[in-house]
């Protein structure tokens, strides 16, 4: 949650002016950004003579921007200082008049302070206590009412100084925060020296001051223990807490609650399964017993798909009831993920539904499954190591976006790109694809939209840079779903596949060339056709605003993270001459999940918002994987395949595979491309002399990555398409990709059906 969130929940409304006016202040930051910028893109070119004179030129510039901002700031620190002593006065040193309102406003007058009451509950209770009974123990009319009178006061000045003392730490954090942001946007150091100079010496903010808060409340708790809660301190402090202000939190997200929390604002795209949200189009309106009935696209869709599934299960389409069956839940499922007539997730949960229904999976004998049998047959499929080693990917993604490691490794290595708009190009689109190798492609274009904010800010209005460096994070982490194991669903899909799985360090050798050549020419390709560095007015070239580098240290908790994700990366590139200790790649993959969420730098909430949905999308393509290897539809396309290659050589067979792969995964999800074909490219290799089998899966799983020649071709470009500037004015347009996707998704396939293909046989697949 951003801070300016989190103050509008945690605010007294009653005070809300009076608190911390944090948007203003950081639209002042911003202003001062782009002045600097404008200074350093007009400043003259120097000698090497001139350079001391050009520092203390810009040293100079450096403190006009404090100038500028320090002002603003001591006029809010007034401003919560004036308050404070307000509120301080009223909760502690006022005595007011009469009144018995029950009012629970803070700004309330109180009836009396701390020290009136106790002295008249200690009269109270000397001249009562010779009696048989006192005011506190009566159950007369006059004791109830005195002790609802004492209660009432004491509960209303609780109420204010928590009140207070919560003012004074959300305006504290706030101080702290916007300072942070100016040093960082500035590349100044005021941060520290404001918060000792100024801020920690104002009332508000002094040990005395925070301390004497402390105090009231205490006291408070003790007249309230005695007063109301015949001496039961912690009944005391329980029922004081109802009346008390819970603060919101703040707490930093992770890739996936960020991207849940887009989708359900109604700004992205959902992150499960690349569903499109969308509404349909209405088509038609029928009138059907007085109601009128709206027919949308996807119904059309959705109905026709089901009249196609039932015309398969009556038609003999192949030979055997169940290879039958399997070939009708295929295509209609295929029917159902391409058109998205309902969400993907949705259908790959059908598949164990219609698999064991209709009575598609056998055993080893080709005797059909009874449903119990085939029911846990389906779902132990269904959660297998490979879904694990998923939920582990994800539980990575989580933890470094948590800490800010991504990040705080991400900046560090842009702040070395320089200003130059190649040089800064090149190093987006390597960080984008290396990120996508550790957080996936679907979380990595998401953090490197973020970071290039700063710079779509001080660029010049239609400057070519910025579409073009969007474009280019979101082709480098399709790319980047290449690279690892883990860095796209349809390479996990692939693995599961093969017969035996290669090694992480066989991966690495043929995926980490791939996409590095890849990378190379498809930045060439962008730099010819955008020139990102000309100016939009014909001026000298622009100058790109520099990255800067985090200046926080490493914390304990961020050295854990780091110590557990390259132990947990380390255990997978050696996982098979392991497999005597750990069995599976998705045995290591709970290290990081119990590691995180044991102690506490992961919690339940951020275990809940996991993408899911992409997670039974693996699940179903794996189901229905299943459903076509046991129903014996796989042997009989591959008999097929075997005649229809005859004589065909390896290679030709790649050539062939490769153009096949990349329509399909351009226009539909590359996951769903990866479970339809990769069955087939399996059976495919298996037809082969030689068994190339799992070459062809390789390919095919490395292909699936590289169809991004749409906007709807995989997260990465979905991401990039809803980028818009300050004025909702979308960056890129249907012709950015056909221009530009296009071309790179050939340059990346061509790339893998040559390079990668001798990388392959060099490992002896």
């Amino acid at each position: 949650m951003k801070f300016s969130s989190a103050l509008k929940f945690n605010a007294v409304s009653e005070w809300w002016d009076q608190y911390i006016a944090y948007d203003a202040l950081k639209r002042s930051i911003y202003q001062l950004e782009r002045t600097q910028h404008e200074h350093a893109a007009h400043a003259p070119y120097h000698d090497l003579e001139a350079n001391e004179s050009s520092a203390l030129v810009g040293d100079e510039r450096a403190h006009a921007t404090d100038a500028v901002f320090v002002p603003q700031l001591d006029k809010e620190l007034r401003k919560i200082s004036d308050e404070y002593t307000r509120g301080h006065r009223l909760s502690i040193s006022s005595v007011s008049s009469d009144g018995h309102g029950e009012s629970h406003s803070p700004a309330a007058q109180p009836r009396g302070t701390i020290s009136r009451i106790a002295n008249k509950f200690m009269r109270a209770s000397a001249t009562s206590s010779t009696g048989p009974e006192n005011v506190w123990t009566s159950k007369s009319d006059f004791a109830t009412d005195t002790r609802m009178l004492y209660k009432r006061r004491i509960t209303r000045l609780y109420i204010m100084i928590t009140s207070l003392r919560s003012y004074v730490e959300v305006n504290y954090s706030g101080l702290r925060k916007i300072l942070k942001k100016y040093d960082k946007v500035t590349d100044r150091e005021l941060k520290d020296r404001y918060l000792r100079e100024s801020v920690d010496t104002a009332l508000p903010f002094t040990s005395e001051s925070r301390a004497k808060l402390t105090e009231c409340l205490n006291q408070l708790v003790e007249l309230y223990t005695k007063c109301v809660a015949h001496g039961d301190r912690s009944l005391a402090k329980q029922q004081l807490k109802l009346h008390q202000r819970e603060n919101i939190a703040w707490e930093r997200d992770t890739v996936w609650r960020q991207m849940i929390g887009r989708e359900r604002r109604g700004s992205g795209i959902t992150s499960g399964a690349l569903v499109q949200e969308e509404e349909s189009k209405e088509v038609a309106v029928f009138p059907i017993a007085g109601a009128r009935v709206h027919l949308t696209r996807r119904n059309l869709m959705f109905f026709a798909s089901v009249l196609v599934f039932l015309v398969l299960l009556n038609v003999q389409s192949v030979n055997g009831a169940q290879a039958n069956n399997c070939f009708a839940i295929l295509i209609f499922c295929t029917l159902l993920w391409a058109t998205e007539a309902i969400p993907l997730f949705v259908t790959s949960l059908t598949v164990p539904l219609l698999l064991v229904t209709f009575s598609v999976l056998r055993n080893g004998e080709g005797t059909p499954l009874t449903p119990p049998e085939a029911t846990t047959l389906v779902f132990s499929m269904m959660f297998s190591p490979t879904i694990m080693l998923l939920i582990g990917g994800f539980t990575i993604s989580s933890a470094l976006s948590k800490t800010n490691i991504d990040r705080l490794l991400i900046t560090r290595v842009l702040a070395m790109a320089g200003t130059r708009p190649s040089t800064v190009l090149l190093a987006f689109m390597g960080v984008s694809c290396f990120a996508s190798m550790w957080i996936s492609n679907v979380a990595a274009p998401t953090l490197c939209f973020a970071l290039i904010k700063p710079i779509l800010r001080t660029l010049p209005p239609k400057s070519s840079f910025a579409p073009c460096l969007i474009l280019a994070i979101a082709l480098a982490a399709n790319i980047g779903g290449q690279s690892s194991p883990i860095s796209s669903p349809q390479n996990l899909i692939a693995l599961e596949a093969m017969d035996p799985p290669v090694s992480w360090l066989q991966w690495f050798i043929v995926a980490l060339p791939v996409s590095a050549i890849s990378i190379l020419l498809i930045w060439g390709l962008l730099l010819v056709s955008y020139k990102p560095a000309r100016a939009p007015d014909g001026g000298r070239d622009i100058e790109i605003k520099l990255i800067r580098p985090t200046r926080e240290p490493f914390t304990l908790k961020q050295w854990w993270v780091t110590f557990v994700c390259i132990l947990t990366i380390a255990l997978w590139c050696v996982a098979r001459q392991l497999e005597n200790v750990f069995g599976n790649m998705g045995v290591i993959a709970i290290i990081p999940i119990v590691a995180f969420f044991a102690t506490g730098v992961l919690k339940k909430d951020d275990f809940e918002q996991f993408a899911w949905t992409i997670v039974f999308l693996a699940m179903g393509g794996m189901a229905l994987g299943k459903g076509v290897t046991s129903s014996g539809l796989l042997e009989i396309l591959g008999d097929h395949i075997r005649e229809m290659l005859h004589g065909v050589s390896l290679y030709n067979v790649v050539l062939i595979l490769s153009p096949v792969v990349l329509v399909i995964s351009t226009f539909i999800s590359h996951t769903i491309a990866s479970v339809l074909l990769v069955p087939i490219a399996k059976e495919v290799g298996l037809s082969l002399p030689g068994n190339h089998a799992n070459l062809l899966i390789f390919i095919t799983g490395l292909i699936c990555s590289t169809g991004m020649g749409m906007p709807v071709s995989g997260f990465p470009n979905q991401t990039a398409a809803n980028q818009e500037d300050d004025l909702g004015v979308l960056y890129l347009d249907n012709i950015d990709f056909l221009k530009n996707g296009v071309p790179a998704s050939v340059i990346a396939t061509l790339i893998v059906a040559t390079v990668g293909y001798l990388l392959m046989l060099l490992i002896g697949l």
